[in-house]
């Protein structure tokens, strides 16, 4: 008896043991340092989203390692805007939050930003590179902001000669992509991960957590980027086959892609040329195999300085891009290819989930870093936190996504994808319905279907209930 009494009291001491050392494992740093890393116009074309062309083998890392979204959206698919409603938790309104000239000081004056709670709560607060649109805008929610420099007139940041003498000439832009044989670091990018990495030396004998932003600009326009990323691509380019305005849609969710026309060897007016658009693509997919090399040497300094155990990383593109899909190039618009981001977050001393398809927004990452980070949730969030879906496999989202573009206004559950454009007195005047199920790639429009009357008319009552709480104000107050 006394011996099957030591050999129970035994078994039991392996078993609590055992589940101690799984509760050490998931337990979550106290006061974890944030790494927020940000990118211009990223969609999810990279390899831990399932693209076998795009060389993207740091983000894929990081994924491998962390929690992917597969289903993460901006609410506006514009970079000031899009950065203004994600820093402060707000979404975008009628009014408010609107294009890349948004400022979140000015939209919502007195809110309190993601950056200024963690520095108001004992952090040390950098922002290096776009993290804001402007570079003055929320200064109070910053220790420290830097931006890179270099030998362009503009932010276009080119390295050849004759393209800095276009682009400060006024008269004629250079051109939408610049190829040269240059270091990383001849371009802001490459600068960027140098400070970062430089920050992240100096925080770590700091004695204080900190929340370090990096802001990467490619693949934003123009595409610029060195020689070798030019070449993983040299002959793997496609043109997507659905080059043409879907089915049945209506010609607001339609827009003439000004961005790009404002560059040298790109028509005033009509269709972008096969070649050249091949060309485009292509860049694109050298600046994400550029930013995502960056992104790798911050990611390994951050191991190699031993802070990977105390330091929730957090990777957002600002909002998609489209790359000739429907005819259209740029964002602006309320399609899948605009709206749908990349996001991945990684918590360290914890067992993650691989990967959620439960829905997500941007006004979301606010609250769920603040839950991460045991800081409280200011009362003026109008998202929710999706912390659960980072460590529990069955946790579910609220299900639902609000996204606007000027009067387009989209919300998006399940498989169905619904915008509907809304005049000053909250009426519908044009729509339009994808399945995703069965038209992923939406190509047609089928808000006007028979049979479809009783999703339209739940959808968009969904709509009415999720978007901002003063959809139609003119602006906010000036405290919360």
């Amino acid at each position: 008896m006394r011996r099957i009494a030591l050999i129970f009291l035994l078994c039991l001491a392996i078993v609590l043991a055992s589940c101690s050392g799984n509760k050490e494992k998931n337990q979550i740093p106290e006061q974890p340092n944030i790494l927020f890393i940000a990118v211009d116009d990223l969609r999810p074309e990279l390899g831990c989203y399932g693209e076998s062309v795009i060389q993207s083998p740091n983000i894929d890392q990081l994924a491998a390692e962390g929690t992917r979204f597969d289903r993460s959206y901006c609410n506006i698919p514009v970079c000031g805007a899009s950065r203004a409603s994600l820093m402060t938790g707000l979404r975008p309104a009628r009014n408010r939050f609107l294009s890349y000239f948004t400022r979140a000081d000015v939209d919502a004056p007195g809110v309190l930003t993601l950056p200024k709670h963690f520095r108001d709560n004992g952090y040390y607060t950098i922002s290096n590179g776009k993290i804001f649109h402007h570079d003055d805008d929320a200064v109070d929610g910053w220790d420290e902001i830097w931006h890179p420099q270099s030998g362009s007139a503009s932010w276009r940041d080119y390295a050849i000669p004759e393209n800095i003498i276009q682009d400060t000439m006024g008269t004629r832009r250079g051109p939408p992509l610049e190829r040269t044989e240059l270091p990383d670091n001849a371009y802001k990018d490459g600068k960027t991960a140098e400070k970062v990495i430089g920050d992240l030396r100096k925080l770590k004998g700091s004695g204080k957590p900190f929340f370090l932003a990096a802001g990467f600009l490619k693949p934003h326009l123009p595409f610029n980027a060195p020689e070798k990323y030019w070449k993983l691509y040299d002959g793997e380019v496609k043109l997507p086959y659905n080059n043409y305005m879907p089915e049945n849609a209506p010609r607001e969710s339609m827009h003439t892609f000004g961005e790009l026309r404002g560059y040298g060897d790109i028509p005033a007016e009509g269709p972008v040329s096969d070649e050249m658009a091949l060309d485009l693509i292509q860049g694109y997919y050298a600046c994400v195999s550029y930013t995502d090399a960056q992104i790798g040497k911050v990611l390994d300094a951050l191991e190699e300085l031993e802070l990977e155990q105390s330091t929730i990383v957090i990777l957002w593109g600002d909002h998609g891009w489209n790359l000739r899909e429907h005819g259209l190039w740029c964002k602006h618009c309320n399609y899948e290819t605009s709206l749908h981001t990349p996001m991945i977050l990684k918590v360290p001393g914890s067992k993650q989930v691989a990967s959620t398809t439960q829905i997500v927004e941007f006004v979301d990452i606010y609250p769920t870093l603040c839950e991460l980070a045991g800081l409280s949730l200011p009362e003026h969030l109008e998202g929710a936190s999706f912390k659960d879906l980072l460590f529990d496999g069955d946790a579910v989202s609220d299900g639902v996504a609000v996204c606007q573009w000027f009067k387009g206004v989209t919300t998006i559950r399940e498989n169905h994808f619904y915008t509907e454009w809304i005049d000053d007195n909250d009426q519908m005047f044009t729509r339009m319905l994808y399945d995703h199920s069965a038209d992923p790639d939406e190509n047609v429009n089928i808000s006007e279907h028979p049979g479809n009357a009783a999703i339209i008319e739940e959808l968009s009552e969904e709509m009415r209930r999720n978007r901002a709480g003063d959809y139609f104000k003119e602006a906010l107050p000036t405290s919360y």
